[in-house]
């Protein structure tokens, strides 16, 4: 009688009475570790072996039942949020189960949206990849990101992701490419847009063209001749230099497009074969020679001075890389006589060939 009375009054000394779900930190904020901790505070007995099972919302944590009273996870969502607690069990299948505790795992809406891009600098050359980059200073849990052409805000794609960052990449960017960009970062507690990032997309020039304008057919010296040299595809500003059998005869900048000119007044050793260079930074293109031979003064009876003609005539010499053929076209009003021979001057047979006052000659090309 009296051990069983003494078994009764050890009992409840010798067993843990409760248990305590501990979590730390108790007020989470997404994608922060924390740590759960099933706690004994009445255990006298440090022979006791317990096996311990963490659960949410009825559903086991981790491996399930081990000997640690302690459980780590790594990173808490906000989809975890719920009600937790933790089970022990001893040696003899009897289970202690402590109170539950309700965790709320805090988001943090996202701030600080910014863009950027790959190369730096919003410029990109015609053909190259680029990568317009999204980023947030801070922000949790999962983030969407939209990337936006224009003003109007054309929307370029969408992508949903737990990261800081995310990227929109054009593999290959072209002069349509060159355009103010921005883009939006949401998490569930409205839309954060990025300041407007500017891209141009540098092109670098073709072949420029070169053709040379003289005052009448048969180019003498003392004429001004005027060389302009025109490159069609290319990021401005470009600079022109012009060319007299390869020896540096000027140079005209183009800012905004139309090419540049050159004029050059006449003399005996001008004669002989003219090109001009094309360059904006990205690389040179040399146009094709031009032709251009001459002989002797301005004569004073030079009938093409005494004609009655209220616009100057220029003849102009340019390079093409197909022949031309020529064609009379008739028009009704006075018009000046053109010209376009491909890298040689006219001879006087073809001038004769021209119709008087009233015809154009143009060149037409198949």
């Amino acid at each position: 009688m009296l051990p069983r009375l003494l078994l009764l009054i050890c009992a409840p000394l010798c067993e843990p009475a409760e248990l305590l779900l501990i979590v730390s930190p108790s007020h989470p904020t997404e994608g922060s570790p924390v740590t759960l901790t099933c706690k004994m505070p009445s255990l006298r007995s440090s022979d006791a072996q317990f096996q311990f099972c963490f659960f949410r919302d009825a559903q086991a944590l981790g491996p399930g039942w081990s000997s640690s009273p302690k459980l780590q996870i790594a990173n808490m969502w906000k989809e975890d949020s719920g009600s937790y607690w933790c089970e022990a069990q001893t040696m003899a299948s009897k289970v202690l189960r402590s109170r539950r505790s309700q965790i709320n795992v805090h988001r943090v809406p996202v701030a600080d949206v910014s863009l950027e891009t790959q190369p730096p600098g919003g410029q990109v050359m015609e053909g190259d990849r680029l990568v317009l980059i999204c980023s947030v200073a801070m922000g949790t849990g999962d983030i969407t990101f939209l990337w936006y052409k224009g003003a109007i805000g054309l929307n370029l794609q969408t992508k949903t992701q737990r990261s800081l960052t995310a990227e929109y990449e054009i593999p290959t960017a072209r002069e349509s490419d060159a355009e103010q960009y921005y883009c939006v970062a949401e998490n569930g507690y409205g839309p954060r847009p990025s300041g407007l990032v500017s891209i141009t997309v540098r092109i670098p020039v073709s072949r420029p063209i070169l053709m040379l304008r003289a005052p009448r057919a048969q180019a003498v010296v003392g004429d001004v001749l005027k060389l302009h040299c025109e490159a069609l595809r290319g990021s401005h500003p470009i600079l022109y230099w012009f060319y007299h059998e390869d020896v540096i005869l000027g140079s005209s900048s183009a800012p905004s497009g139309g090419g540049a000119s050159f004029n050059l007044s006449l003399t005996a050793e001008h004669s002989g074969n003219y090109s001009c260079e094309a360059n904006n930074g990205l690389g040179a293109q040399r146009s094709e020679e031009v032709t251009l031979n001459f002989t002797g003064r301005r004569s004073t009876r030079d009938p093409l001075r005494s004609l009655p003609s209220p616009v100057p005539q220029e003849f102009p010499y340019l390079n093409s890389p197909t022949p031309g053929q020529l064609q009379p076209t008739y028009e009704n009003e006075p018009r000046e006589q053109s010209v376009a021979v491909h890298g040689r001057q006219q001879h006087s047979s073809e001038q004769k060939a021209q119709k008087p006052w009233g015809h154009i000659w143009r060149t037409r090309f198949p």
